[in-house]
């Protein structure tokens, strides 16, 4: 079905050309830890977390698995996709927040386990946010014709940095990565708009406070915790909703559209309620939404790319239909982009 809409991209004053996903793939690892595993961890239920956030399971990086190994796996998947080469890779861009280290950036090691040489490569981090504020940047470099092809990875190995001791936090969280290839494809529409948004008001928030040069690792800093992350979850929850369905309806907007003619609709797979929530105020159908919260917990930046890429397995997207991706995140960070798929 043919979906009337406006490219907010096509204008005369810019001589850029689109930007098309052109592969998507998605790596979660082995271990599955269950909601019953965690009632014998913590003070905490099957039941609990289940009507509290919808999560059933997550995904559990082995000791010796990281960031970079999770983010290579996608990527490896997304390429095979695209039929693209690790030669044929010009840029490599790395969402995490949970790098192998500081540095050097974890895109610098996932380039030399994917062979890929002569691709530039970097991190961005805008927490949950990260895969589509990567999208927008590789993107860029796409349509001035910086870049052919672009390799964007949203990765996290969330496990290494929750304290398994807090049942407010431990319960949602969860490990993978997601990964896109993009490249300018002819006759294409591809990444129609993004909205990104941030409010650093609200930092403290969601936060990790140490390992930063604000407070470095001391025995003090790691025996009072500071290296795990800390969430305020009432207010977490009133601000994301806000700002995605603000968001969502901006991008949208600017492409002329209504929630009606949008296929697919992907938000942070953070917690149901939220989800519900968005989906409730943006007048999505049941249809509308994919969820694998259920599976997967909260990824953070790996969430909506691991979720796209299902999608689009699945079959719930197809060729032509309209995706709309929306995040929120520690920042506070959040965006949503419109997609011809």
């Amino acid at each position: 079905m043919s979906v009337s809409f406006k490219n907010p991209r096509a204008n005369h004053n810019f001589q850029g050309r689109t930007c098309s996903i052109v592969g998507v793939g998605s790596y979660v690892p082995e271990r599955i830890l269950t909601n019953a595993e965690l009632e014998k961890m913590v003070d905490t239920s099957d039941d609990w977390i289940t009507s509290r956030t919808g999560i059933k399971e997550r995904r559990i990086a082995a000791a010796n698995e990281f960031t970079s190994d999770l983010a290579t796996k996608a990527a490896e998947r997304a390429m095979k996709m695209a039929g693209v080469t690790a030669e044929q890779i010009d840029l490599i861009i790395v969402a995490t927040l949970t790098p192998d280290m500081p540095f050097p950036s974890t895109a610098c090691l996932v380039q030399r386990k994917l062979g890929a040489l002569r691709a530039t490569a970097f991190d961005m981090e805008a927490a949950c946010s990260g895969f589509i504020y990567a999208l927008e940047i590789g993107q860029q470099f796409v349509m001035s014709h910086t870049y052919e092809t672009v390799l964007v990875i949203g990765a996290e190995k969330l496990s290494s940095i929750v304290n398994w001791k807090d049942r407010n936090t431990c319960v949602l969280f969860g490990d993978g990565a997601g990964a896109a290839i993009l490249q300018h494809r002819e006759n294409s529409h591809g990444l129609l708009t993004s909205v990104m948004g941030a409010d650093g008001n609200k930092a403290d928030l969601l936060s990790m406070p140490g390992g930063g040069s604000a407070c470095p690792a001391t025995p003090e800093s790691v025996a009072n915790g500071l290296h795990y992350l800390r969430m305020d979850g009432k207010e977490t929850f009133k601000n994301a909703v806000n700002a995605m369905v603000s968001a969502a309806n901006e991008a949208m907007r600017r492409c002329e559209i209504d929630i009606t003619k949008i296929k697919c609709v992907i938000p942070h797979q953070a917690n149901q309620r939220i989800i519900s929530a968005v989906g409730e105020r943006l007048n999505t159908t049941p249809e509308q939404l994919f969820v694998n919260l259920h599976k997967y917990g909260n990824t953070s930046a790996a969430s909506v790319a691991i979720a796209l890429d299902e999608a689009v397995s699945s079959g719930k997207i197809t060729s032509g239909d309209l995706v709309l991706l929306v995040v929120f995140g520690a920042g506070l960070t959040w965006g949503a982009a419109v997609i011809k798929w």
